[in-house]
């Protein structure tokens, strides 16, 4: 009988048997037999080669490119049993309507196995209006919570202890008000400061690139970010005051290697804010976080997040002189791809998001939400976010891919990609360095430019038939909607506004004048703006009136063209 071989056969070149084999095997099967595709490639356009070899992996060096959980350069996990030892967090993003309303929501969402809560918030929050602001007309409550007070923040989290939940808040030019009101309500509690654990996202450089959610100029804006980053430093050590956001610029249209290239050159920029500000790096450094996207490809995905660890651990290491190992640690949130979902045939965005949630989990996350089948038609029904939460839970508990650390490691298609994912992100540094850096480059244009000629190849792809989408340009259905939608309170909008006037009417309105000359003197200082912030909203002065403040010193920013 034949035994198998138990040990490498040395001296044989593989590249030998490579061109028999395609001289032979396939020159035979593709004789009779074409492929699919003339071309095949992945979700960025990347081409993919028929096959990988140890050929794709010149001078692989085990220990300084794979090594090992936990270990420099984490490419691999970066705790020692990653999955084995606790499973990420699962952090369902969640905000519609009144405060009330979203509480109920987070209050379900903590009933059906929920780990953590994450806050979406509508686009007045967002873009610092109060409800009642003109400017605010039509978007109350759309696309999440409206929080125009330390009122609304107090309803948001009614019932749920801040002192023993982690709370993720998706909110960036208005970060430091809005943190401000989340701690303040955490002490009106009874919990103090010290204890807090969550994020902020406060990541206004993809603002510029990406999501265009901004305020003020990216100068002022970067004092804003720093300010916080020093202040949870020095008093929120378990709170990660930037989320580094490639969510949103791969939502915009860009390829994985420029979420990834674009991601950590911002988040270096952070970093050298808050060193030049006069912080050591091992102090802050830990406390830093990434939020990534999980797209269609699945294998290019897992490889984008490996090698994000890898060049994160090297550039903090060589670049910015880290001592501390957890300053080397990427620990990043993903959310699967909204970008991806279709309005059409929905029930198919399920198996999307769980083939993306894998994608998420294979590559070592930290922190997970998965969308939900009707986010292409509106917020998400109970029924769709329950299926969505369960999703992670079957991975988690059924799918056997938690019972070993980066079970695709040592794959020569996943390390060659990983290692061109790599290249591409240095390849984007050189010209970001050589535009004289993010800032520089955002004011030119480079970042927006970069994302939407992505954008509009993908997009070419689709109306080709390059890239076949199901529902979209093939598998075609004409078929009425099946699935039921949320529908918000309809007397949401009359009960904020009726709680702001309120509140306007009760508070002192002589203490929240004090309070608000205080921020916009600081803010002309340049002393750190967080106490006072803190202490305008336990006044209950209001975020458009914080933020109009604000303007008065740091004024608004107009994106220019660039044509």
């Amino acid at each position: 009988m034949a035994t198998p071989e138990t040990s490498p056969r040395h001296g044989e070149d593989v590249s030998d048997h490579l061109k028999q084999w395609e001289q032979s095997t396939l020159a035979h099967t593709l004789s009779h037999k074409p492929e699919r595709y003339p071309e095949f490639i992945t979700a960025s356009s990347a081409p993919v080669e028929r096959l990988y070899t140890p050929v794709d992996l010149p001078e692989f060096d085990y220990v300084a490119e794979l090594g090992f959980p936990g270990e420099y350069p984490f490419t691999r996990g970066v705790h020692a049993t990653m999955h084995r030892g606790r499973l990420w967090t699962m952090r369902m993003f969640a905000g519609f309507g009144t405060a009330e309303e979203t509480n109920e929501r987070f209050k379900y969402l903590l009933s059906k196995g929920q780990t953590g809560l994450s806050v979406a918030f509508d686009l007045p929050t967002l873009m610092g209006y109060d409800t009642d602001d003109p400017e605010a007309l039509g978007e109350f409550g759309k696309c999440g919570v409206a929080v125009s007070s330390l009122k609304d923040m107090e309803i948001l989290f009614d019932g749920i202890p801040l002192g023993e939940v982690s709370t993720s808040m998706t909110i960036n030019s208005p970060a430091a008000v809005i943190w401000a009101m989340y701690i303040a309500a955490a002490e009106n509690q009874g919990f103090s400061r010290e204890i807090l654990r969550g994020t902020i996202q406060n990541d206004i450089l993809k603002e510029y690139s990406a999501q265009k959610e901004y305020i003020f100029p990216p100068e002022p804006s970067m004092r804003l970010v720093t300010d916080t980053i020093e202040f949870g430093t020095h008093e929120l050590p378990e709170w990660n005051t930037v989320s580094i956001s490639g969510y949103h610029i791969r939502e915009a249209g860009s390829t994985a290697a420029q979420e990834l290239a674009f991601t950590l050159a911002d988040g270096m920029e952070y970093v050298r804010w808050a060193m030049d500000r006069g912080l050591d790096v091992d102090s802050f450094a830990p406390r830093l976080s990434f939020f990534f996207n999980a797209h269609n490809d699945f294998f290019e995905e897992i490889a984008k997040y490996r090698a994000a660890r890898r060049i994160w651990a090297r550039e903090m290491k060589e670049t910015f002189g880290a001592q501390s190992e957890r300053s080397l640690l990427l620990r990043f949130h993903t959310q699967t791809a909204g970008v991806t979902l279709t309005a059409q045939q929905p029930e198919v965005n399920a198996v999307r998001v769980a083939i993306q949630a894998l994608a998420a989990v294979l590559g070592g996350t930290q922190s997970l939400h998965t969308n939900s089948m009707d986010e292409a038609l509106a917020l998400p029904s109970e029924e769709a976010v329950q299926i969505a939460l369960r999703t992670q839970q079957v991975i988690a508990h059924e799918s056997g891919v938690a019972n070993t650390i980066d079970p695709l490691g040592g794959s020569y298609f996943v390390e060659a990609q990983t290692r061109r994912l790599e290249k591409e992100a240095y390849d984007y540094f050189r010209q970001i360095d050589d535009l004289g850096g993010v800032l520089p480059a955002l004011e030119i244009g480079f970042f927006q430019r970069e994302i939407s000629d992505s954008a509009y190849r993908y997009q070419r792809e689709i109306d080709s038939r390059k890239r076949i989408i199901v529902s979209i340009n093939d598998y075609i259905e004409d078929e009425p909607l099946r699935i039921p939608l949320l529908e918000m309170d309809p007397q949401g909008y009359e009960r904020q506004i009726a709680r702001l006037s309120a509140l306007r009417q009760s508070r002192d309105n002589e203490a929240v004048g004090v309070s608000l000359a205080a921020v916009e003197q600081a803010a002309r200082s340049g002393e750190n703006l967080m106490p006072h912030l803190i202490a305008a909203v336990k006044e209950y002065a209001t975020l458009g009136e914080i933020i109009d403040r604000l303007r008065v010193v740091f004024g608004t920013y107009q994106e220019p063209s660039w044509i």
